[in-house]
């Protein structure tokens, strides 16, 4: 896993700030191109991630085929 600032670090840590938990932003076609970043103010939960990463695909797939 990438450490350091990414391409989207300014907008991940807007929406940081804005709700006050842990954010993870892909990005896809955007003006940076694409790319991701995380910000956190808790290393734990960058433990979690591959999990929910799992079960957002689980469930992107499950609703792309009804």
């Amino acid at each position: 896993m990438p450490f350091g600032p990414g391409k989207y670090d300014d907008a991940c840590e807007a929406a940081r700030n804005i709700t006050g938990g842990t954010v993870l932003l892909a990005v896809t076609n955007g003006k940076k191109g694409n790319g991701f970043s995380v910000n956190t103010t808790n290393a734990f939960e960058l433990l979690i991630l591959p999990q929910l990463l799992r079960i957002i695909a689980d469930e992107i797939e499950r609703d792309y085929r009804t």
